[in-house]
């Protein structure tokens, strides 16, 4: 029996990758450490805003401290609502499938964003009160696929509603091989997505789809 859904956020819910590509570029590029796009989407897709700078940094054999680095995300943070703030688009089926899950099953957010870029575009979405437990990267010393954040989504589920989320019967929501790694780490059955990565790239999730048009709870069941 399905206990649990945890939807990752960039590439599950909303096209951000390019978005977050164009805030990094407008902080890198006077630096001189900017990057192509494909350069993003092979190298820096998986990480959070943390390790994203120092992998850039790391490339160039540049030193990057901690104060440093804290400046950098506050800079990327600030770009990336500034480009937002023109409005987001939903990959297609996933708002109707969040909604349905709401206030049925536990449900919960996983994500390697900020909780300052996630809650601006949840809002736009209609989706603000719609999970029960949002993990962002705020939370967690390290991105996926280090399963910590999926580990910490899960016990927040588990104490929120005690004996009725066990891992092992529950679905996270990913596009990612990072995310794939992370939530099968954390023992969870996975629903991959196209969104990001072609279908072979996946292959580490249950069960693979191109789009969550059509998906469904009874649909998600039968992954557990």
């Amino acid at each position: 029996m399905l206990n649990a859904v945890i939807f990752d956020f960039d590439g599950i819910i909303v096209d951000t990758e390019p978005l977050h590509y164009k805030a990094f570029q407008e902080l890198l590029v006077p630096l001189g450490l900017g990057y192509s796009w494909e350069e993003y989407m092979e190298l820096y897709i998986g990480f959070d805003d943390r390790d994203a700078f120092r992998e850039a940094f790391r490339v160039h054999g540049r030193a990057l401290s901690e104060d440093e680095l804290k400046e950098l995300i506050r800079g990327k943070a600030a770009a990336f609502l500034d480009i937002v703030s023109g409005g987001v688009a939903a990959y297609p089926g996933v708002v109707e499938l969040i909604r349905s899950i709401s206030g049925t099953l536990p449900l919960a957010l996983c994500s390697g964003a900020l909780k300052s870029d996630i809650e601006p575009i949840l809002k736009q979405l209609g989706l603000t009160d719609a999970f029960d437990v949002k993990v962002t990267a705020d939370e967690v010393a390290t991105s996926k696929p280090d399963p910590e954040s999926y580990r910490l989504a899960v016990q927040r589920l588990q104490e929120r509603f005690p004996g009725k989320v066990d891992a092992a019967a529950s679905i996270a929501v990913e596009d990612t091989p990072a995310g794939i790694t992370s939530a099968t780490g954390a023992g969870l059955k996975v629903l991959a997505v196209t969104n990001s990565y072609p279908r072979e790239k996946l292959s580490g999730a249950s069960r693979v789809v191109n789009s969550l048009v059509g998906v469904d709870i009874e649909g998600l069941s039968l992954l557990v």
